[in-house]
């Protein structure tokens, strides 16, 4: 059996995400767009705003993006701005992060859970159809660690039953289905620009795209407190503007984020390969990527039986690895009104159980990633 390398040996630890490696690569090019936001003095919305939106809406191919405070509010607000509330429901995953179901319940409506596709881990499409009732008001896919949501049936009715899609894309940006970027599938994109995503800022923000004029124009105005002029309130509306210095950022970045984006998939599909040479494909479920989508791997999540075992054998060999997620919502406290039990979404619960998350940063060397795959092959002859 092939031995793992050291990352030590490089005299620098592996890191799960290294961030640092991404700032040296755009560092002048970062320092001159935040000087240039500085000397400005504009720092609430503005021309730098701007023209980040007008760079989504061109990577999304929508008309309209809006620049919120962050991928959670970005929820939110789509929910406000369809005027979903108290009473309503909408349908989404449990095996996600909390932003997903707990923007719904924010705005005093009822996530309703259903079961994922154990192969993609996102939202199951059979299962949505069973579980829309007269009090279903929107649907919130989750495009899940970079995956698009399998749609095509659900898009397909939604529109004669005038429900919305409201797409969580938070880890998704880039990501594409049937030819189309997520984000232009339903009736709005919500994506998040925390540092740890694709396309992440030196802080909190995030976007929402649509075709709609009325909802674009809404939105504006909800980020805002609902308010066109000074002190005239229109509707209720909320504090959730991005701001100039991290438009600026993501600006430089977006400029990037192509090429980075290829490299994520290079090293998914060397992954692939390294299994294959190591001959771990019967103890390791790599993520597939089915060939009508564009997988952009915010995370590469595979599945394996023994994965809390296998994670400390990583550990000790310095690969660090994350867990998303090691409770799907039905079962966390905070959802406990809704009443679930375990059982009730055997495939989430599953996965929660198996799911482990390989170091995917584009600047991953294949030493690297030869170093992570003989380790576990070295667990697996174990």
């Amino acid at each position: 059996m092939t031995q793992a390398t050291s990352p030590s040996l490089t005299g620098k630890a592996m890191m799960f995400l290294d961030l640092h490696a991404q700032y040296a690569e755009i560092r002048q090019e970062i320092l001159d767009a935040v000087a240039r936001v500085l000397e400005s003095q504009h720092f609430i919305l503005g021309p730098e705003v701007e023209a980040l939106e007008q760079e989504m809406a061109l990577l999304t191919g929508c008309k309209f993006a809006i620049g919120c405070a962050s991928g959670s509010d970005a929820l939110v607000l789509a929910l406000l701005a369809h005027e979903i509330g108290p009473g309503d429901e909408v349908i989404t995953t449990p095996f996600t992060f909390v932003a997903s179901a707990g923007s719904i319940a924010r705005v005093g409506a009822k996530p309703v859970f259903v079961d994922i596709d154990p192969d993609t881990f996102n939202i199951s499409p059979e299962a949505i159809k069973k579980a829309v009732t007269p009090r279903t008001k929107a649907i919130m896919p989750v495009h899940l660690f970079g995956l698009a949501a399998d749609m095509n049936e659900v898009l397909d009715w939604l529109p004669s039953r005038r429900i919305p899609m409201i797409e969580d894309a938070a880890q998704a940006i880039g990501a594409r289905y049937e030819g189309r970027a997520v984000g232009s599938l339903g009736s709005m994109g919500c994506f998040s620009f925390f540092p740890s995503k694709n396309l992440g800022c030196a802080g909190d923000g995030g976007v929402l795209t649509t075709n709609d004029p009325d909802l674009a124009d809404k939105l504006r105005l909800m980020r805002v407190h609902g308010a066109r002029k000074k002190y005239e309130y229109e509707i209720l509306g909320m504090n959730s503007r991005l701001d100039a210095l991290q438009a600026a950022v993501l600006s430089v970045k977006m400029r990037h984020l192509s090429a980075w984006t290829a490299a994520r998939r290079l090293n998914a599909a060397r992954y692939r390969e390294l299994f294959h040479e190591f001959r771990l494909e019967a103890f390791v479920k790599a993520p597939i990527a089915p060939p009508r989508s564009v997988h952009v791997y915010n995370q590469f999540t595979i599945r394996v039986r023994e994965r809390d075992e296998l994670r400390k054998h990583l550990q000790g060999r310095g690969i660090p690895t994350e867990i998303y997620y090691p409770k799907p919502l039905h079962l966390q406290p905070a959802f406990a009104y809704l009443g679930h039990r375990l059982g009730d979404f055997p495939a989430a619960e599953a996965a929660s159980r198996e799911v482990l998350a390989l170091p995917i940063y584009p600047e991953l060397t294949e030493v690297q990633q030869r170093a992570i795959v003989a380790a576990i092959a070295d667990f697996d002859s174990e």
